[in-house]
């Protein structure tokens, strides 16, 4: 299989899967299975292996907050909100190309919608949609098409009329600078080749934001229930690896970026193609359809849009508030690439893609 769908996962590093197996260890192998809130010796070198991970997940995001440990940034993102309006009570509002795990918070809050332009980018904040002492929703790169929003301008809007801006930056964290002014942020290991079912919520000092969970004292008090050391560790190497990367794997996916845009000329590119990570490529083709094409090109592994929709058979939203129509949206492809992508695989995954497109007519 030519894996080119790395906005919904990435594939487990080398170094992540190091670092978690000793808190996996049971008798025989090690006390690395010990809980981290147990005060024996076990217990506290589990519970200094979370803190070191911790620390390397902060060295990713702005200085002055708190990380607190989650089961992903679904979870990360339901707190922020639904706990985040009892402090911040005035209303919510939040960009229509968030990710679902954002949207349908903010729908069940009757937020209000803001727009994105043809390219998939924000447009400028409106006043008059900003809510006063409340909260507002704004992601920094799109899992879709890729845009990079911007966030600082959202900052400024919230924050001139004491609201909290809350930044889902799952797709960013470890590839683009996090803007400093966020007060929440929700992030996710396995979108940087760190293991599935951890995640975090960032909280900025000084931000007033109820527990989550009760029944105990982990995470600062905040999200009580046993921390997995193994997760933890496994998350922060994989932000330890990206930092120490950043900048080879920018470039890396720069190069990829440039076969497909030169393999892929017939293509209409779905978003910006500069305030974009290049990571991801979202294209369509008139007569192309996209679910056929997935079918017919089954040794790629590739998506029609986020993982988390891709099976209801809707169109993409982020697409349709672009202003795609129905048609052109159900012949959009996503293609994501990172570290682990070579240049053949990517030249072979396409070749198959564009053999499948011409078994439908489409030269």
């Amino acid at each position: 299989m030519i894996y080119l769908d790395y906005q919904a996962t990435t594939p487990l590093a080398p170094e992540a899967r190091e670092a978690m197996l000793r808190w996996l260890e049971g008798p025989g192998g090690g006390d690395g299975f010990a809980n981290p809130s147990s005060t024996h010796k076990a217990g506290r070198a589990a519970a200094a292996a979370v803190e070191v991970a911790r620390d390397q997940v902060a060295a990713l995001l702005p200085k002055g907050g708190r990380v607190f440990f989650t089961s992903g940034a679904t979870e990360a993102l339901n707190w922020a909100l639904f706990r985040g309006t009892q402090a911040k009570p005035g209303g919510v509002a939040g960009l229509s190309i968030e990710h679902a795990a954002s949207l349908q918070c903010l729908e069940r809050l009757n937020a209000a919608i803001l727009p994105v332009d043809g390219a998939g980018l924000a447009l400028p904040p409106d006043d008059a949609l900003i809510p006063e002492d409340g909260i507002v929703a704004t992601m920094l790169v799109n899992n879709e098409v890729g845009t990079i929003q911007p966030v600082a301008d959202f900052v400024a809007a919230a924050h001139a009329k004491n609201s909290l801006l809350l930044c889902d930056a799952v797709q960013g964290f470890g590839r683009v600078a996090i803007p400093d002014g966020p007060d929440l942020i929700a992030i996710s290991a396995h979108k940087i080749h760190g293991p599935k079912g951890i995640g975090a919520l960032w909280v900025k000092d000084g931000v007033d934001l109820e527990p989550l969970m009760f029944g105990g004292a982990q995470e600062q008090g905040m999200r009580s229930g046993t921390v997995s050391p193994a997760l933890c560790a496994g998350f922060g190497a994989a932000a330890a690896l990206a930092a120490e990367r950043m900048d080879k794997d920018a470039s890396h996916v720069e190069r990829l970026w440039s076969l497909a845009m030169d393999m892929l000329p017939e293509w209409t590119l779905n978003g910006a193609a500069d305030a974009r990570y290049h990571g991801n490529l979202n294209v369509r083709r008139e007569g192309v359809n996209g679910l056929r094409l997935m079918s017919d090109a089954r040794e790629v592994a590739f998506s029609l849009g986020s993982a988390c929709g891709s099976g209801s058979g809707k169109v993409s939203h982020v697409l349709r508030a672009m202003g795609v129509s129905e048609a052109d949206a159900r012949a959009s492809i996503r293609l994501g690439w990172g570290r682990y992508t070579s240049e053949a695989e990517l030249r072979d995954g396409l070749n198959a893609i564009k053999a499948a497109a011409r078994l439908q007519g489409v030269n």
